[in-house]
C-alpha cells in the first residue's frame, strides 16, 4: 500500500467557517531568499541557476555576477516595492524567510516586523535539499530556527522548505515546534497529517498562482497573464466557496515595476470583492486548529 493520501476530503470538503462569512481565505507570501542562494561565496560548488530572469541558466564553478545581481535586485529594490504595495493597503503578508538571507538584510527584517507580517521559516539556505544527508538537513533545520529567533525575537511557527528532500516533512514533524508545515501543494484547504507520529497541520502552498511562472519556460510571458490567472483563480474559488487561495511572490520577480503594477490590480480586485478574508498563514492555521482540531486517535 502506498503511504500517499490520494483521497483527501473527496466530494465533501469541510466548511472552513472563515471569519466574517468570507467565501475565500486569501494569503499572500513573499519568499525572501536573496543572499542565501547557491554561490561559491557561501561554500557551494557553483552558482545559482534557479528562479531568475535568465531562464535556463547553468551553474558555474565560480561567481556568476549577472545571477548575483538579479538576486540582489530583490533585496535592494523589489522587496521595498512589494512592502509599499501591501502596507499602503493595510493587507497582511506571510514571509517565507530564509534565515541566512534575513541575516544579510536586517533593515528588511525590521520592516517585516514593524508591518506585523508573519515570518515563517524558509529553511537555513535557499538550496535543493533533495540529496542532502538527513543528519545535515536536521542540523540545518535546527540552525535555521535558532538564527530566525535571534533575528526576529521569536521562533518561527510556520515552515516551508520549498526545495525539499524525502526526509523534510518527517524532520519538521519530529522537531515539533511548528504549528503548520506548508511543504505541500495537495489541496485547497488545510489538512492534518499524522504519518510521522505527532499530528502536523498542513497549510498547502501553490506553484501555479506564483510569480515563479513568470521566469519559467512554461510560464507567463507578461503581467497581464499573471493578473488574469490570479483573478480567475480567485473568482473560481469565490464561486465554489469554502476554499483557501495562496499567492506566491518573490521580491526579485514580482518586485519588478511592471509586474508589481499587475499585482496591485489584483490586490484591489480582492479588496473590492467583499468575499475574501485576507490573512496571514499563521492566522489560517490557528483558525483551522480551533474550528477543525485533529480528530484522529
Amino acid at each position: 500500500m502506498t503511504p500517499r493520501d490520494l483521497t483527501g476530503y473527496g466530494q465533501t470538503p469541510p466548511d472552513p467557517q472563515w471569519p466574517g462569512g468570507a467565501r475565500v481565505a486569501v494569503q499572500f507570501v513573499i519568499n525572501y531568499e536573496e543572499g542565501a542562494e547557491n554561490s561559491v561565496l557561501n561554500g557551494d560548488k557553483g552558482s545559482e541557476a534557479f528562479l531568475s530572469e535568465m531562464v535556463g541558466a547553468g551553474s558555474h564553478p565560480d561567481r556568476a555576477m549577472a545571477m548575483e545581481s538579479l538576486y540582489e535586485y530583490g533585496s535592494r529594490a523589489g522587496f521595498w516595492r512589494l512592502h509599499r504595495l501591501f502596507t499602503e493597503r493595510g493587507l497582511p503578508v506571510s514571509v517565507f524567510g530564509v534565515a541566512k538571507a534575513m541575516e544579510m538584510n536586517p533593515e528588511a527584517v525590521a520592516a517585516m516586523l514593524a508591518a506585523d507580517w508573519e515570518i515563517a521559516s524558509h529553511g537555513l539556505r535557499w538550496i535543493d535539499y533533495q540529496y542532502v544527508l538527513e543528519e545535515v538537513e536536521r542540523a540545518h533545520i535546527a540552525e535555521a530556527i535558532a538564527l530566525h529567533e535571534k533575528l526576529t525575537g521569536s521562533r518561527p511557527l510556520g515552515w516551508y522548505q520549498g526545495r525539499t528532500s524525502p526526509n523534510t516533512a518527517r524532520l519538521v514533524a519530529e522537531e515539533g515546534g511548528f504549528l503548520y508545515d506548508a511543504d505541500s501543494y495537495a489541496d485547497d484547504l488545510p489538512y492534518w497529517d499524522s504519518k510521522y507520529g505527532k499530528p502536523q497541520l498542513i497549510v498547502p502552498y501553490t506553484l501555479d498562482v506564483n510569480d515563479m511562472k513568470i521566469v519559467a519556460l512554461n510560464g507567463f510571458t507578461e503581467g497581464e497573464q499573471f493578473f488574469r490567472h490570479m483573478r480567475d483563480t480567485f473568482d473560481q474559488l469565490c464561486e465554489e466557496g469554502g476554499r483557501m487561495m495562496s499567492v506566491g511572490l518573490h521580491a526579485r520577480i514580482a518586485g519588478k515595476p511592471g509586474r508589481a503594477r499587475w499585482l496591485a490590480r489584483f490586490l484591489d480586485h480582492v479588496m473590492e470583492s467583499g468575499d475574501a478574508w485576507v490573512a496571514r498563514r499563521i492566522d489560517i492555521a490557528r483558525h483551522w486548529m480551533e474550528v477543525h482540531p485533529y480528530a484522529g486517535s
